[in-house]
């Protein structure tokens, strides 16, 4: 024998019919000498007018950010083939030099350039010039032996007269291979799976010839 299930009506629809029944239910049983007041009546009322529009509006507030998000990823198409400039782990893949913005602290007279792996190592410690000017990092170790391929950081320490003013990351420029929508919004990925916020890509540029 076939069984057809009756369809569901949708949540806030049974929500509805299920507090109009519950407030027909209670003036049906209440106590004819002592009745709900209009005012209790009214209050009841308005309560759950109140938590609908809620409702309504959170559902509103939903859909407009997923029309921002998909409004923002198309705007960003343009994006991909682009040298963006992030701060994140550099992913070295042995023999491409990578182009780093550097910005030393005010006021330092030396600049050092410390590179670790992916394990946390320092791998190198360059001594490179003051300036904010693009700096090309080959992927050199201490002795200028070539690094291997992997993912490194890249940190930047200001001296000034032999001592250490700050140590801040230093941004670089990659190639945006692709504008992704997560949990955590809108994305660019780069080489070697990088990906990172496109809130936090600071410069972008077309390819160097």
């Amino acid at each position: 024998m076939d069984v057809t299930s009756t369809p569901q009506p949708p949540a806030k629809v049974s929500d509805y019919n299920t507090f109009l029944i519950m407030l027909t239910t209670q003036i049906k049983n209440q106590d004819p000498l002592n009745p709900m007041s209009s005012d209790n009546f009214a209050s009841q009322l308005a309560t759950f007018s109140a938590v609908e529009q809620q409702t309504k509006t959170n559902d509103l507030l939903t859909q407009q950010l997923a029309l921002n998000t998909q409004n923002s990823m198309a705007q960003m198409v343009g994006w991909v083939g682009k040298d963006a400039r992030i701060d994140a782990p550099v992913q070295f893949d042995g023999t491409t030099p990578v182009t780093l913005s550097p910005n030393p602290a005010y006021a330092s007279d030396q600049t050092i350039l410390v590179v670790t792996d992916a394990s946390g190592a320092e791998v190198s410690r360059t001594e490179i010039p003051v300036s904010t000017s693009d700096y090309n990092w080959v992927g050199r170790d201490s002795t200028g032996a070539p690094l291997p391929q992997g993912r490194y950081s890249i940190t930047l320490e200001s001296y000034e007269r032999g001592a250490l003013l700050g140590t801040n990351p230093v941004e670089y420029y990659a190639r945006v291979n692709e504008i992704r929508n997560g949990g955590d919004g809108v994305t660019a990925v780069f080489n070697g799976g990088v990906e990172v916020s496109t809130s936090l890509i600071t410069a972008l540029r077309d390819p160097l010839p």
